[in-house]
């Protein structure tokens, strides 16, 4: 089946003449029957999945290193003698990395072009990979993790964007999702190549192989990004209708090719001055008029999700040594110390499958569902994993380990099925294209703060208050999710990011 050589009926919701399209209006055309019965969904070209795939890598990068961090910080404290205090600062580093990267990096996107800057951000994490494999002090591991952070900060609103502005909006939902739900693999594969390589190399500095493994792809990775297409909405943003128009065509190129020719609407371009205006205060732009609920949905769920997801994360290994009784308290010797973090891997490598799990299904339905809904189940899941797992601190025998268990798989599938998808999606398609890079980076950047804190203060919080109370904090946090996401409900889906860009227009809220 192919597109009929007369102009091409519009597809519903496009709102495009047959003769001037918009760059959104030829993404979300779909061929027609004979009949005039058009096609469900747009054919995916393969520059689309190309880009797809590239920005899958980054939150692969992402959750294999943030999530290495667990499996590796014993080792870490081991080598480099390290304290409480030591160990929050290490678990953190990547984190504040996040945080400044996002909001200093990710704003980048709008004003020098998404392409630009997802090369940057690749270039930077190989760099800063290299440099805390070989670090020799605890000093220069934390810098190096430092950069890295900064790095995948700058991924976080840049691979939504350049993902989200190449896509049919009817499916925006699952292929932003999709390549999110690798953050999850990533989790996954990097406990589970700490496993083997803790099996195989039985060694304190193994921690530094953990890491060295994700060099093998990043290369590629860097390499590629050089031959993706820069995001026609932003050059239409910018006023260059005539790169748009090319990269449009190569965007969608297929065979037979379709379309032959790229014309678009000139005045999808007449914001240019004002594009000038707000350049020079974005950041005042996000607390203007309808922006600042915006604002407030994208970013304030983020972080409280951001308190559980990263601290039950990050130290599920830790917890689970504790309550299971795998943990040494005075080890022996490095085996004893590497024999208690291979049996907690095992357990938090199992766990980590239902992260996979919880996002499969988020793509699912994030399109059919809505974000606003999805999001709101999830975290009244996560608050009931987390009762769940307090409650295991209080029974005995195999019940109280059934209860852990079942907790902590709850959670993971819940916060993935709901906030932990849903938060990074909708921070990336609430605002419009001006501030769309700045918006989505202040909004990881802002939960980012919630990582750092739990990051730096778990091991701290575990010790002094005990893993009973900060369990029922983080039960708390996720009900206040839930409400405020409520409360500031704005639903996106299907909604063209055309639409969301035009002046005075705003997402319906969600009823």
């Amino acid at each position: 089946m192919t597109p009929e050589s007369t102009p091409p009926i519009p597809s519903e919701g496009s709102g495009r003449s047959v003769q001037n399209y918009t760059v959104q209006g030829y993404i979300d055309e779909t061929p027609v029957w004979a009949d005039a019965t058009p096609v469900r969904h747009p054919p995916i070209t393969n520059m689309q999945w190309f880009i797809w795939w590239l920005a899958a890598a980054g939150k692969f990068f992402e959750g294999m290193v943030i999530f290495t961090t667990g499996v590796a910080l014993p080792l870490m404290a081991k080598e480099f003698a390290l304290g409480a205090t030591e160990k929050g600062v290490v678990a953190a580093a990547s984190l504040f990395g996040i945080l400044i990267g996002a909001v200093a990096l990710g704003g980048l996107a709008d004003r020098y072009g998404r392409k630009q800057m997802f090369i940057v951000e690749m270039v930077l994490f190989g760099i800063f990979t290299v440099l805390l494999t070989l670090s020799s002090s605890y000093a220069l591991v934390v810098a190096a993790l430092v950069g890295i952070g900064v790095a995948l900060g700058c991924d976080y609103p840049t691979a939504h964007l350049i993902i989200s502005e190449s896509t049919p909006s009817r499916i925006r939902g699952r292929m932003v999702l999709g390549a999110f739900a690798f953050q999850a693999v990533g989790a996954l594969v990097g406990t589970a190549v700490g496993f083997v390589i803790l099996f195989e190399n039985p060694d304190i500095t193994a921690w530094r192989w953990m890491y060295a493994s994700t060099l093998v792809l990043v290369v590629p990775v860097v390499i590629g990004r050089f031959f993706i297409v820069q995001s026609p909405l932003w050059l239409m943003f910018r006023g260059r209708v005539k790169e748009a128009e090319i990269a449009t065509e190569r965007l969608l190129l297929r065979q037979p090719p379709y379309p032959q020719e790229v014309v678009l609407h000139h005045a999808q371009a007449r914001d240019t001055r004002h594009a000038d205006q707000r350049e020079k205060a974005p950041w005042s732009a996000l607390f203007q008029g309808i922006n600042l609920d915006r604002t407030i949905l994208a970013s304030v769920p983020w972080f409280l999700q951001d308190l559980g997801t990263y601290g039950i994360g990050m130290f599920t290994p830790t917890i689970l040594a504790t309550v299971i009784g795998a943990s040494v308290a005075q080890p022996r010797n490095i085996a004893d110390l590497i024999q208690s973090d291979i049996l907690a891997t095992k357990g938090a490598a199992f766990i980590d499958v239902l992260l996979i799990v919880g996002i499969a299904f988020a793509v699912l339905l994030a399109d059919r569902v809505g974000r606003i809904r999805l999001q709101i189940l999830g975290f009244i899941g996560c608050a009931v994993g987390l009762l769940l797992a307090t409650l295991s601190l209080h029974v005995g025998g195999t019940l109280s380990g059934v209860l852990l268990f079942a907790g902590f798989m709850l959670f993971s599938f819940m916060t993935n099925i709901g906030p932990n998808a849903m938060t990074y999606l909708i921070a990336g398609e609430v605002f419009p294209t001006a501030i769309r890079g700045t918006g989505a980076g202040f909004a990881a950047s802002f939960a980012k703060v919630g990582a750092v804190l739990t990051a730096f203060l778990f091991p701290i919080l575990l010790k002094d208050i005990g893993t009973d109370l900060l369990l029922l904090i983080l039960v708390a946090t996720s009900l206040v999710g839930g409400f405020l996401t409520w409360h500031y409900a704005i639903e996106t889906k299907g909604i063209s990011l055309e639409k969301i860009e035009e002046e005075g227009i705003a997402p319906k809220r969600n009823e």
